[in-house]
């Protein structure tokens, strides 16, 4: 008989936040200029380090085989997670004309799914993580119809988020960060 180990929750996310926190920051940092992208670039990779230093020290928690995080509401938000994301993308740069507004629209859009799910799973880290991202989707929303350049969007929206991920990520792998939950 084989028993499948599963990585615990708190193990996942940090996880799910780190690479996820890293493509947003690697994205977006893109369309800035050479030496800040290099110093964005560096912080990120130090901050992956310390993500997976702490998660090998980190202790499992045991998780019973009869935790499901990954249940129906879960997937009601995930599913509406998806729509959101690309009807609210193609509605923006097709029809409003400001593709460069689509990274703020994600930020919104995961902000939203954390919010969800922090209440879903009762995970104070998690709202705190959605107020963020959405506060910096919005803001990224108001710069980009405002008027303001990509750079500005993309640093806002795009790398303020990957921050915010991986700092929680970061949270998350801390024995500390348990008392975040």
């Amino acid at each position: 008989m084989t028993t499948r180990r599963r990585l615990p929750p708190q193990k996942l996310g940090s996880v799910i936040g780190g690479v996820f926190g890293t493509v947003f920051v690697v994205v977006n940092s893109a369309s800035s200029p050479g030496a800040l992208r290099a110093i964005l670039l560096i912080a990120t990779a130090l901050t992956v380090v310390a993500i997976v230093a702490a998660l090998v020290r980190l202790p499992a928690d045991p998780t019973p085989p009869s935790l499901k995080p990954f249940g129906r509401g879960y997937w009601i938000v995930v599913a509406a997670e998806v729509v959101a994301l690309f009807a609210g993308v193609r509605i923006i740069a097709g029809p409003l004309d400001h593709p460069e507004a689509g990274v703020a629209w994600v930020a919104v859009v995961v902000g939203v799914h954390f919010l969800a799910l922090g209440r879903l799973w009762r995970v104070r880290l998690f709202l705190l993580l959605g107020g963020g991202l959405t506060a910096l989707g919005l803001i990224g929303l108001a710069l980009a119809f405002g008027g303001a350049e990509a750079m500005w969007v993309d640093l806002v929206s795009g790398v303020g988020s990957g921050a915010l991920l991986l700092a929680a990520a970061l949270r998350g792998a801390l024995p500390a960060g348990r008392a975040a939950t």
